[in-house]
């Protein structure tokens, strides 16, 4: 090689080194400076940013070069979610660890304000799964989104509390898609948070075969989503359902009492790990025998399920079996406005005496009566509603007598009377027939008319806002002869109720 090349090539290798002693030392440049060569570095070697667009990550000061980028997950972009790898996985491969599983009532908590978006694809999933059929009849715009029965139940639901819904006819399909998606929702978000099912999540109890397979039909499109549903009813092979349950762990479980309780003797299902219970078919023509097959059911069920039931019998004789299936605070869930709907688990008691002081003494019987019962978990508060030119001091005298103590926060005639007596018994609280309208009845459980109100509609007003949040309500009213010309619109009263008059208020 020629002197000339070999002096050359020296320079040329000098400055080749002081091109990457300055790449190398990002000190000697601004910060500006670095991350034009970022940039540059950057569109060269083709590393986008997490957005998934066509632009670029911008470097920062503490990383000019964007030396993190490669150290970030990017696999969240195409990760597919908990839903899909529950299907794909086996369920062998999930075991949850010890005290995974939420408590029941944790379930239900909800920190949004509205559905969630995953629950609307739910219920999009069911309602264009039945448009082919015909079978969806809404309005134009009224899809099962935006159905009032389905928005209020989330409310109620996303509360925490029991439901008892009163609508009157049986469950219908946009009820059942919308407690299918709210569940589905559930099952979603907590998976996303690390907690696992090993069992049904929901249990759908039907009075028939063909409810059961109704029901089913409505959810099984939530397949796509991961969600298994199974139907047990008779008519099928028990051996046959006991092998399909061996090879399929469903999250929805819809079933006939009686089939789900000879497959629970059998040890073919566990359900103790139910957080939902659903309870359609109060109304059945067996019964007490339903009913008491329910009770059974329910005692399987470890914990304590979020409970929904639909109530659809208002006589008396179904409410103790409401009574044992609903014992906490629940919520009224109704659209139907009818003094039947409204008063659903409220016992109408009516008493004809022969003189005020009878209907002063029969008062605090049946005061002593709610206050005793043992049945309720806790006391329900009680009302007295007195007429306008009623003598109050004489009924508070007779109330203090008693042990009970008098809330002066309703009425202000009352005022004067101090509680003189602790026996631990609830206030007792007394409001004239003037204040019902401006009083708050839904937290008042037991009421008490000792003087008859002055027309059917103050007992309509009275009935229909008492005991919201509880079906141990029970309202209490006296008449005597005086009273003979409200025994007729009562009566109609209670026959639109569906209970049976009582004889001493025919013959009044």
């Amino acid at each position: 090689m020629a002197k000339g090349d070999d002096s050359v090539r020296r320079k040329k290798n000098k400055v080749q080194r002081k091109k990457l002693n300055r790449k190398n030392d990002s000190s000697t440049v601004s910060a500006r400076i670095a991350s034009i060569i970022a940039a540059k570095k950057r569109r060269k070697s083709g590393k986008r940013s997490m957005c998934q667009g066509m632009c670029f990550s911008l470097p920062t000061p503490d990383d000019p070069f964007n030396d993190r980028l490669d150290k970030k997950d990017i696999s969240i972009k195409t990760m597919p979610s908990k839903r899909d790898q529950k299907v794909s996985a086996k369920r062998e491969d999930n075991v949850p660890t010890k005290g995974a599983v939420l408590g029941n009532r944790e379930l239900a908590c909800e920190s949004s304000d509205c559905p969630s978006k995953y629950l609307i694809i739910c219920l999009k999933t069911i309602e264009d799964s039945l448009y082919p059929d015909g079978t969806y009849n809404g309005e134009e715009g009224k899809h099962l989104f935006v159905n009032p029965w389905g928005i209020e139940f989330w409310k109620c639901y996303s509360a925490g509390k029991d439901i008892l819904e009163t609508s009157g006819p049986p469950s219908d399909f946009e009820q059942i898609a919308w407690i299918a998606s709210t569940a589905a929702d559930v099952i979603s978000r907590r998976e996303k948070e690390g907690y696992l099912f090993t069992g049904p999540f929901i249990l759908f109890i039907v009075p028939s075969k063909e409810k059961a397979l109704r029901v089913r039909s409505l959810c099984k499109p939530l397949k796509a989503q991961g969600i298994h549903t199974v139907s047990l009813h008779s008519g099928a092979s028990i051996d046959h359902q006991i092998s399909g349950l061996q090879s399929c762990e469903p999250e929805f479980l819809v079933s006939t009492p009686e089939r789900l309780l000879e497959l629970i003797s059998l040890k073919a299902i566990d359900i103790s790990g139910v957080s939902m219970l659903v309870i359609d078919g109060m109304e059945s023509t067996s019964g007490g025998c339903y009913l008491d097959t329910v009770k059974s059911i329910k005692q399987a069920i470890s914990g304590k399920p979020h409970t929904t039931v639909f109530f659809n019998s208002f006589s008396n004789a179904s409410v103790p079996a409401v009574q044992n299936l609903l014992n906490g605070s629940v919520y009224r869930l109704s659209l139907n406005d009818s003094v039947a709907s409204q008063s659903a688990c409220i016992i109408q008691s009516i008493h004809v005496c022969a003189s005020k002081e009878e209907k002063i003494k029969k008062g605090i019987h049946a005061l002593d009566n709610a206050c005793s019962n043992q049945i309720i978990p806790q006391p329900l508060k009680v009302l007295y509603i007195v007429g306008k030119n009623n003598n109050v001091q004489k009924l508070a005298s007779a109330i203090k007598f008693k042990g009970y103590s008098i809330s002066t926060s309703c009425f202000s005639k009352v005022m004067e009377f101090e509680n003189s007596l602790d026996c631990g018994r609830p206030a007792v609280s007394i409001i004239d027939t003037e204040h019902i309208n401006s009083t708050d009845l839904g937290e008042y459980g037991v009421v008490i008319v000792p003087d008859y109100v002055p027309s059917v509609d103050y007992y309509v007003q009275i009935l229909t806002r008492m005991a919201r949040h509880t079906v141990n309500g029970i309202l209490h009213s006296f008449l005597t002869k005086d009273d003979a010309r409200h025994a007729g619109p009562l009566i109609g009263i209670l026959e639109q109720c569906g209970l049976a008059v009582p004889e001493e208020l025919k013959n009044l």
